[in-house]
């Protein structure tokens, strides 16, 4: 792995990799940081993959000026819970408090105070969707680990130990019963063929509509900021 730069104003580092998979150049913007990644098959030149950005610097910097910037929480700024973006705000006591437009949180402790009760409310909601689709499904899971998790939503061990990133609790609810359905399935059916989006699509029913929101909006979830 190499850093490279295109020239400025501004200067935009660039990571060239290579892959022995790769067939040809490929040009990727992480949602999550805003890096840019060139991979470059065995054998072609660096300069080759420079040339490529080159032709490709405008669409470089229109998606990283379009790219949302991360957000500290704390009090004044706007967190989505449960898909309902709702300011946050100083609050009595040392509860977190939710209500239609507002999240109060104590003074001086909204980041750790707000992670920690996100965490909670993710569990709850993640454990009562895995346990309803298990049940239908009639195959029993052995855990749920919640994790800060930036590379899957999800995940199913051959155990039958299910995993779960928290932030799907600021996603809308259908968002994370989607996942919560998704891995569920695999205890059934280890895989990604056709066998297991049945099995998907009888747990959750219609799919294509959170899978979608994923896709698109589930980045911005990793937007948020509970600590420098």
């Amino acid at each position: 792995m190499a850093d490279h730069f295109l020239p400025g104003p501004p200067v935009v580092p660039l990571t060239l990799r290579r892959s022995t998979q790769a067939r040809r150049i490929s040009l990727r913007i992480s949602q999550l940081d805003g890096r840019v990644t060139l991979t470059l098959p065995r054998g072609v030149p660096e300069a080759e993959a420079l040339d490529f950005a080159q032709t490709k610097e405008s669409w470089i910097r229109s998606h990283l000026a379009a790219r949302q910037g991360d957000v500290m929480v704390a009090p004044g700024a706007e967190l989505p819970v449960e898909g309902v973006t709702r300011r946050i705000i100083a609050g009595p006591g040392r509860g977190v408090r939710l209500a239609a437009d507002a999240i109060a949180v104590p003074e001086g402790q909204a980041a750790r105070r707000l992670q920690s009760w996100l965490r909670e409310l993710a569990r709850d909601r993640l454990v009562g969707a895995a346990d309803s689709y298990a049940r239908a499904l009639g195959r029993d899971y052995t855990r749920i680990t919640l994790r800060d998790t930036r590379s899957r939503w999800g995940s199913c061990s051959s155990q039958g130990a299910l995993m779960f990133s928290w932030r799907l609790v600021l996603a809308p609810p259908e968002v994370l019963r989607y996942v919560a359905a998704h891995e569920v399935a695999h205890l059934a059916e280890m895989n990604h063929s056709a066998a297991f989006w049945t099995v998907v699509e009888r747990l959750h029913g219609p799919y294509e509509a959170p899978r979608h929101w994923l896709r698109e909006q589930g980045a911005g979830l990793h937007r948020f900021r509970f600590s420098g």
